[in-house]
């Protein structure tokens, strides 16, 4: 079910992430709203590359065992 939640979560941040980008290339939010868009943004945008980043890990350990599968818990948290 964590696999599942965190597909959405991502899925979910890049879709709110491309409406915040096209808001701000609309050109019409104020000085304020665009700032508060950017931050916004780059918190998503870090959030998107942290999700990235776990999927890669695990990319790299099922790589490493030449295609042999194992059972290994995956703890995220000990690999960031």
């Amino acid at each position: 079910m964590a696999r599942k939640k965190a597909a959405v979560d991502f899925e979910s941040s890049l879709a709110e992430l491309q409406q915040l980008v096209e808001r701000l290339e609309g050109g019409d939010l104020s000085l304020e709203d665009s700032l508060t868009c950017f931050e916004q943004g780059i918190r998503l945008t870090r959030d998107c590359q942290a999700a990235l980043g776990q999927a890669e890990q695990k990319v790299q350990i099922l790589l490493a065992r030449d295609g042999t599968l194992e059972h290994v818990p995956f703890d995220a948290d000990s690999q960031a």
